[in-house]
């Protein structure tokens, strides 16, 4: 994977700690991108439940 000339089994560990730390943080933004699209996506939905109810009181 990583082609790395270690001093010490130490820095080997603190290398994959902080690549496994960059791997997550871009998972998780990832996961929050989705989230607020999900989020959006409801608000429109539900403004355009509200407004059609809205225009099926005054028919």
């Amino acid at each position: 994977m990583f082609n790395c000339y270690f001093n010490s089994s130490k820095n080997k560990k603190s290398f994959y700690q902080h690549k496994k730390l960059e791997m997550l943080n871009y998972i998780k933004d990832s996961l929050e991108r989705k989230i607020a699209s999900v989020t959006a996506s409801i608000e429109v939905l539900e403004s355009q439940i509200s407004r059609d109810k809205e225009g099926e009181v005054t028919n």
